[in-house]
């Protein structure tokens, strides 16, 4: 016999649990009802049970205590939870999503803006799709920059400067910002220049409180309360607020020109204000030599060139 060095000895492998047992206890936890989590799973009250007893002895951990007649989850059971609530979501979105693509890899996930995707991109997207046929692209809003070794995204949408640790920003649009409201609204307070703005109701975007402010700076007007005024939190609120005469706002020109175009709205004065922020697409590091993700950015990038309103 060969003595083995405890220091090198190749570990012992850890059982890992069923999927049925873990489905049962996901299920129980959240109904709290043993009768329950079977009829949703289609199986005997006592199949479910052995389950359970089956996952607690691997564990050697009690998941569930009896309190009159109900089952409650121990602490050891909830922080199992969490985990394990976790692994069943993937598992089913990463189904989900090799049943959608019936085995086609001509897949782009990307993780956009919701408001500069359903009034920029989406609108021009057909174009691609014309000239790539079997191409899917999907969409998820993500708000703020995460991790793309953590997210399941080829690419995303970012607003703001060109960093991204681990990924290569491609510059795609600046922003104007415009004051503008409703040919209605503005007839109706007599907006004929900045100073009548004082009778105005100002609308403000939750995410660019000061938006207005700066506005002002930009324009050399001093206003007496630029913070005042009802607030929106998502950009398609605000919008729909200016349309339907419920004030003046200051809105990024590139996504409002369908509203400018058929005049539900109307810039009310030629004093633009140039963010320091941009439009980027963002593209991990480890993505960055795929065929189609390279192909897409190339047109993506060429689109904004060519048609950036």
């Amino acid at each position: 016999m060969v003595d083995r060095n405890p220091s090198t000895a190749v570990p012992s492998i850890v059982r890992i649990p069923s999927l049925a047992a873990l489905q049962a206890f996901e299920s129980i936890a959240r109904h709290g009802s043993v009768t329950l989590a079977a009829q949703e799973l289609h199986l005997t009250q006592s199949a479910v049970s052995r389950q359970i007893c089956q996952l607690e002895s691997l564990l050697d951990v009690s998941l569930f205590k009896r309190v009159r007649q109900r089952l409650l989850i121990t602490d050891a059971g909830k922080l199992y939870l969490n985990d394990v609530t976790s692994l069943l979501a993937g598992l089913h979105e990463a189904t989900s999503r090799i049943m959608a693509c019936g085995g086609n890899t001509s897949y782009l996930h990307l993780a956009v803006l919701p408001t500069f995707a359903t009034r920029w991109l989406m609108p021009r997207l057909n174009r691609f799709l014309e000239k790539h046929p079997g191409v899917i692209v999907n969409f998820a809003t993500r708000l703020e920059p995460f991790d793309f070794c953590q997210e399941p995204f080829d690419a995303g949408i970012h607003y703001g400067l060109p960093t991204w640790p681990g990924a290569i920003c491609h510059h795609l649009l600046d922003e104007e910002t415009v004051p503008v409201c409703s040919p209605r609204y503005r007839n109706a307070h007599r907006i004929r220049k900045i100073a009548d703005l004082a009778k105005a109701t100002l609308l403000h975007q939750t995410t660019r409180t000061d938006a207005w402010a700066k506005w002002f700076e930009n324009a050399g007007v001093e206003s007496g309360h630029p913070l005042r005024g009802p607030r929106f939190e998502q950009f398609n609120m605000i919008a729909q607020a200016v349309v339907c005469d419920l004030g003046v706002a200051i809105l990024p020109r590139i996504l409002i020109q369908e509203e400018l175009s058929c005049g539900k709205m109307v810039e009310l004065f030629d004093c633009p204000t140039r963010s320091n922020s941009s439009y980027y697409l963002v593209v991990p590091e480890a993505k960055a030599s795929s065929t189609l993700i390279s192909t897409f950015t190339q047109w993506l990038v060429n689109e904004a060139k060519r048609n950036p309103a």
